[in-house]
């Protein structure tokens, strides 16, 4: 029989294998398990990548608690001057 915790680790594993090797492979996003859950951190340049990220591990991790601290990062262009003293 199979210890659980092994079984987590080796999901999270293939996981950051599935997100190295696709689109999002550039992206500083890391897994880590934390007691009985699975934490996502990390910055991404838009909401659709965060859905992609969040889809792959939701389907690699399905019946495990995930949590995101996925921040979308603001790339857009200023809409004003910056006014310095």
């Amino acid at each position: 029989m199979t210890d659980p915790a092994e079984n987590v680790e080796y999901r999270v594993a293939h996981l950051r294998e599935r997100l190295a090797a696709g689109e999002l492979g550039e992206l500083g996003v890391r897994v880590e398990v934390r007691g009985r859950m699975v934490v996502l951190t990390g910055t991404v340049p838009s909401a659709q990548c965060r859905d992609i990220l969040l889809h792959t591990a939701r389907q690699e991790l399905a019946d495990l608690a995930v949590h995101s601290d996925v921040v979308v990062a603001e790339n857009t262009s200023p809409d004003h001057a910056e006014e310095l003293p």
